[in-house]
């Protein structure tokens, strides 16, 4: 139901914003507008995404879990599908999603007000890594041969 609900009261505000600033500053200009934050906004969730992809890299490298970048990448995924919806709501909460300041307050939110818990784990194998943090480990190949005449036959020692 409450699904329902944003896919029914979304569009009733957008419709209404748009009636409203086309009022105010024009049918041409309104539309313009809606281009130009589409456009202005997927150029930043891309370099943003691209500095988060960077950085989840860089902290697999040196063995520790991504949960913040991780954090980060779904906000920007979700800032840029509502910043290519037309509308000024969704625009709105596209550009509040990119400010890493807003990221980080919401972060705090859901960790603080939910039953979801991020935790880093100290002891996260990067997956180029995996195999050496156990020194017990042995790497190798084998070939299995099932030619019976080449068998070692032992040496007499006649």
């Amino acid at each position: 139901m409450p699904l329902f609900l944003i896919f029914l009261i979304i569009p009733l505000i957008e419709i209404w914003l748009f009636m409203t600033i086309g009022d105010e500053i024009g049918i041409g200009m309104t539309f313009a507008l809606c281009v130009i934050t589409a456009v202005i906004g997927s150029g930043l969730v891309r370099n943003q995404g691209i500095n988060t992809l960077n950085k989840a890299r860089s902290s697999m490298n040196q063995g520790e879990m991504p949960v913040q970048e991780l954090f980060d990448g779904i906000c920007i995924a979700i800032a840029g599908a509502t910043l290519i919806t037309p509308g000024f709501f969704t625009d709105t909460i596209g550009f509040m999603l990119l400010l890493p300041p807003f990221r980080a307050w919401l972060r705090h939110y859901i960790k603080n007000n939910t039953k979801i818990f991020m935790q880093s784990s100290s002891s996260f194998t990067p997956p180029g890594n995996r195999g050496r943090a156990d020194s017990n480990v042995i790497e190798g190949e084998f070939v299995e041969i099932k030619d019976t005449d080449s068998q070692i036959k032992p040496k007499d020692d006649a």
